[in-house]
């Protein structure tokens, strides 16, 4: 095994959001290596957000900001004080990113493009004189019992130790397994010493063996509520999008669900989602309105008179559920029929499967116990020269920017550390 001749100040291991973060912000003037398992750095940040990269959330109330990752509140309020959401706009706007604020106070770059956001990073790194080292597979992290002392790397087919002063540990978790997440820090990790909670599927679209599903993949549904039923008994309700796919449900509202749904159905329970597909009005009003309209409409199709009022790839689906023939017309419909497809209107059940893996997880949760990490500087307080950050730790957070933002603050905190 070869020794590389250069003791670096930082070596940075993982040159993914929270990675690049880290390299980006180290003061001038150090010596920093940035390994990268990858041919390329970011892989998985220029996918996040279907490529269009939700880079933060605009809550800029910090303790409203913070309940969104749950447990994690207490140990996140000293870091987010010092590096939070507005640091993170004036860091990419003021480097030409303009960004803009969506639904649920998501920010996305103007460009609509992930590209845009790894540009900045990429273009900072350069302007620090970060030496990257990519295409390089950390094999093991050498140790004694308070200090790492060197990194094994297998670069070129040949196995070779690069020496830092300080290290900073960010490959990321799980989800996507394909852009490089695999997980492989967390057995080096245990090995230096840290307590590491298990990694599951967290933030994860659901599956569905309803067939009519399958007819209306690509199909988006906005503003509709989303009643969670377990064993016949509602637990929650949201109000959000849908997106119908070909192996069942996603969408945000959907992902931040997933957590929970996964629970119940590990404990082998009974899992269904009733999507009300119009919200706005209760069973009184819609009866009102279906009157008028079928009045109106007497000789026109059903079919036709209700794609007015709900999203056209939905009729045939509710006709079908309302035992409705969809070449009736609207003077055929009778009172009884009427109430039916009111109830599937307000009530169209989809029964959940179960989840997909760690393929289509947006994050995994798990990873290292909070209480081993000093939030201020994100240095280990079992290794006295390692940082950890980013989805390595042991944080749970909803869909909506979250994700970025503890990238972002974490990233900066051990690059300044």
């Amino acid at each position: 095994m070869k020794s590389n001749n250069t003791e670096y100040d930082i070596i940075i291991i993982g040159g993914g959001a929270s990675g690049m973060m880290a390299a980006s912000s180290v003061t001038k003037n150090k010596k920093v290596l940035l390994i990268e398992k990858n041919n390329i750095l970011g892989k998985k940040l220029l996918i996040t957000g279907g490529g269009r990269c939700n880079l933060t959330n605009a809550e800029l109330d910090l303790r409203k900001l913070l309940k969104n990752y749950k447990k994690a509140e207490q140990f996140l309020y000293s870091a987010f004080t010092q590096y939070g959401v507005k640091d993170s706009l004036e860091f990419f706007n003021t480097r030409n990113m303009p960004s803009k604020v969506e639904d649920y106070s998501r920010v996305f770059p103007v460009s609509d493009s992930a590209r845009s956001v790894y540009n900045v990073l990429v273009k900072e790194i350069k302007n620090k004189k970060i030496e990257v080292l990519s295409n390089a597979n950390v094999k093991n992290i050498l140790h004694n019992k308070k200090q790492v002392t060197g990194i094994e790397v297998e670069v070129n087919k040949k196995n070779v130790v690069y020496t830092a002063k300080k290290y900073i540990l960010a490959t990321g978790g799980t989800s996507h397994p394909e852009t490089g997440s695999t997980g492989d820090a967390y057995a080096w990790l245990e090995s230096l010493g840290h307590t590491v909670h298990t990694p599951k599927p967290s933030l994860v679209p659901l599956r569905s063996n309803d067939i009519w599903i399958k007819k209306l993949q690509g199909i988006a549904l906005q503003d509709i509520k989303l009643n969670l039923f377990v064993d016949d008994k509602k637990i929650e309700s949201k109000k959000g999008k849908i997106l119908f796919t070909h192996y069942g449900v996603s969408g945000p509202t959907i992902l931040n669900m997933s957590k929970n749904i996964s629970d119940y159905l590990d404990k082998k329970h009974k899992v269904f989602l009733s999507l009300d597909l119009l919200p706005q009005f209760d069973h009184g009003a819609i009866n009102k309105i279906l009157t008028e309209v079928f009045q109106k409409n007497a000789k026109k199709k059903v079919i036709n008179i209700l794609g007015d009022l709900i999203n056209k790839n939905l009729v045939s689906v509710i006709l079908h559920n309302s035992k409705i023939d969809e070449n009736l017309t609207g003077t055929n419909i009778t009172k009884e029929a009427r109430i039916i497809l009111i109830d599937n209107i307000k009530n169209l059940k989809v029964n959940i499967n179960g989840l997909l893996d760690e393929s289509e997880a947006v994050i995994a949760d798990g990873g290292v116990d909070l209480k081993e990490i000093d939030f201020k500087t994100m240095q280990s307080k079992v290794i006295d020269n390692l940082y950890i950050i980013g989805d390595l730790l042991n944080i749970d957070r909803p869909s909506g920017g979250y994700s970025l933002q503890l990238c972002w603050t974490t990233g900066y905190l051990a690059g300044r550390g």
